[in-house]
């Protein structure tokens, strides 16, 4: 399969449901994500989806603020690690082009942003 940019919500869609599959096997996240999350993963993909298409897409679909949500979780530098890791990962697999650069360097500024919030210290 070719490889081409992120440019429709359908790419996003692709993204978060390949991202999130990752992630829902991961030794070190699944725990955490499929303990919050519970049997909710169909909404929580459309959020995902929707908050990925806002940043990447500028589709405004997402208006709420995912920080409060993610304070509560017991991560350390190891998890961010590994999340962004496992989105890395997922861009390499399908896409490629300035969207997607950006998308990892989002990926990376949102780890950033949420470690020093929590106060994890490198």
């Amino acid at each position: 399969m070719a490889k081409h940019d992120i440019e429709q919500e359908r790419d996003v869609e692709l993204l978060v449901n390949n991202f999130y599959s990752k992630i829902r096997q991961d030794e070190a996240l699944s725990d955490i994500f499929n303990s919050i999350i519970k049997d909710n993963w169909p909404a929580h993909l459309k959020r995902m989806t929707d908050f990925w298409s806002t940043i990447l897409l500028y589709t405004k679909k997402y208006k709420d603020d995912p920080m409060p949500k993610h304070m509560p979780l017991p991560v350390g530098r190891e998890h961010f690690e590994r999340w962004l890791e496992l989105f890395n990962l997922t861009i390499d697999e399908l896409f490629e082009g300035q969207i997607a650069e950006n998308a990892r360097k989002r990926a990376a500024s949102i780890a950033m942003v949420m470690q020093a919030v929590k106060g994890i210290k490198e």
